[in-house]
């Protein structure tokens, strides 16, 4: 087992190095894979716990603080950079991080806020009690997350651990998401 970010892991199941991989789906999957989704992960707001009142305009209340940013060197970062691009939002550029880590590590210490999505939240799940999550406050977006081989190189495994993973992702992710955010219930949810 490996963790990694989703073009790193594509291109070792390309190398063979991998049989197959679960991650966030690629711009455009290569023609020697095939690609089973599991499910969709929303893109949320990361702010300080309490720094934004949700009666008041949400979206001017994080325009006012610092946006922390993933790398533009990042599939994530392109995806979030693309999309404000087509709200036509422009945010300062001050801090740029390639992992969940360091960014969420930022939010919590108040220094900004940041665009990510449940699963990003989990892998950083220790600096939980100081961040809280929200829905965008401008036109939602989303990513798939699917499990990925090499063509044929497999028979038919790669289809059956997907299926085998998803009650899992339904029971040990998405449920607990729900139940600590009901929010969530119509936008993180499994794929076929």
């Amino acid at each position: 087992l490996q963790s990694g970010q989703s073009y790193a892991l594509a291109d070792e199941l390309h190398a063979r190095t991998l049989d197959m991989v679960i991650s966030a789906d690629l711009e455009r999957a290569p023609e020697w894979m095939e690609v089973h989704p599991l499910l969709t992960d929303p893109f949320v707001v990361a702010a300080p716990k309490g720094a934004i009142d949700p009666n008041g305009n949400v979206r001017q209340q994080l325009f006012d603080m610092q946006f922390i940013r993933y790398s533009s060197r990042a599939v994530m970062g392109r995806q979030i950079e693309t999309h404000l691009t087509r709200q036509r939002i422009h945010l300062p550029n001050q801090f740029e991080f390639n992992n969940y880590h360091a960014i969420l590590s930022m939010v919590a210490d108040r220094s900004g806020w940041t665009i990510t999505t449940p699963l990003g939240f989990l892998r950083a799940r220790r600096f939980a009690q100081d961040v809280e999550l929200m829905p965008l406050p401008f036109e939602p977006m989303s990513r798939s997350i699917s499990l990925s081989a090499r063509k044929d190189a497999m028979v038919k495994m790669p289809q059956q651990v997907a299926e085998a993973v998803r009650p899992i992702i339904q029971d040990q992710v998405i449920s607990p998401l729900i139940d600590q955010m009901p929010w969530l219930r119509d936008s993180i949810r499994l794929l076929d």
